[in-house]
């Protein structure tokens, strides 16, 4: 398949009159692809991955920097020179043709013979299971039919690398995650190098062998899905990455005997416990802010036998089956702790809550 190379890339679309300088849509990026990755582009609604996407693919000009695919430049080439597929959100199929037409459609222009259309669209119908969709129009398909039909036709051309532009986002949630399994399904098979854009950090983690995370046109961190929940660079990534999102907490950091606790008031102390970090220990008396996520907060309805308390109302819950979501409301800030479903809470009861020591992240820097 490809490698790709992104060195420095950047792009800035035109201003106004009134506002002649606008912030770069994307700014100074450089990352490479792996051949036969699957590289998932995340990031909030404007920070500019769909834009990088469509650089990529050659339907936005580069403004600077350099995009290779194996090692060629690729700045002044067309989108039909770059051999590259993509699939759009809208499915972006034809509806006077049939399932077949649709995925015929590109290898009749490049005057492949009959035979050789028909087996390739067989063979990639089996691949997708759409076979016996192949004579339909794609009105009478489900959603998830048509995107099968979309990625049908783009990977029929077997080009060098595929770029999904947020496919999945007009599906229901049940199609939509049995979709990224067939995604996975389908990267194996074919062994082929993927870029995938959405905006879904549930799909970003479930599908991209490393994920690039993108906040206002700059990359924020680039790694696998495991050390970006673990291990993240600054404050957007940890916030952004997991579902609930980390919650930040600051107060002045105190200490009794061998406990530590980071004071919100005279009357709201959060336990740390005594296993923290060096560096956490060595800030007592000062206003320092940790990161928690919410499986490693701690609720209980008596207070423990400790130095520190802190009595929180449940403002909020959401009963997942499984697990339990926890809305408390800590003096003017909201944090939520996730805890097994069994626990049952009722809105306006008030709990003790303590930070599991392990799960506790310190000084994360602000984004750059």
């Amino acid at each position: 398949m490809a490698t790709i190379t992104l060195e420095n890339l950047s792009k800035r679309y035109a201003g106004t009159a009134k506002d002649s300088v606008r912030p770069k849509a994307i700014d100074d990026v450089s990352f490479d692809v792996q051949d036969k990755e699957f590289m998932v582009i995340v990031g909030p609604s404007g920070c500019g991955k769909s834009t990088l996407l469509r650089m990529i693919a050659g339907l936005e000009e580069i403004d600077g920097g350099t995009l290779s695919i194996d090692g060629k430049r690729m700045n002044d080439l067309s989108p039909r020179d770059r051999d590259i597929a993509m699939v759009f959100q809208n499915y972006a199929l034809y509806p006077h043709m049939t399932v077949y037409d649709n995925m015929a459609f590109g290898l009749k222009l490049k005057r492949c013979s009959k035979s050789e259309i028909k087996e390739r669209v067989m063979q990639t119908a089996q691949l997708l299971e759409i076979e016996n969709e192949l004579y339909r129009k794609p009105k009478t398909l489900s959603g998830g039919q048509r995107q099968r039909v979309a990625i049908g036709r783009a990977i029929i051309r077997r080009p060098k690398v595929f770029l999904f532009d947020e496919p999945l986002s007009n599906l229901d949630a049940k199609l939509r995650s049995q979709m990224r399994i067939e995604l996975q399904k389908l990267h194996r098979e074919i062994k082929a190098t993927m870029i995938y854009v959405t905006h879904d950090q549930t799909e970003a983690m479930t599908l991209g062998n490393r994920i690039a995370v993108l906040n206002k046109g700059k990359l924020m961190q680039l790694d696998t899905p495991l050390h970006l929940y673990n291990c993240p660079v600054n404050k957007f990534v940890a916030g952004f990455i997991g579902s609930p999102s980390m919650n930040f907490i600051k107060g002045i950091l105190g200490k009794v005997d061998d406990c530590f606790f980071l004071e919100r008031s005279l009357d709201c102390k959060i336990l740390l416990g005594s296993d923290v970090p060096v560096k956490i220990q060595r800030k007592v008396g000062e206003e320092i802010e940790i990161g928690i996520r919410p499986e490693n907060i701690i609720l209980s309805t008596c207070q423990q036998d400790e130095p520190a308390s802190c009595l929180l109302e449940v403002m909020a819950f959401e009963n997942m089956g499984n697990e339990q979501l926890i809305f408390l409301i800590l003096q003017s800030e909201t944090i939520v702790a996730r805890r097994n479903s069994q626990e049952m809470v009722d809105i306006g009861s008030r709990l003790f809550i303590e930070l599991r020591r392990g799960g506790i992240f310190y000084n994360i820097k602000e984004e750059f």
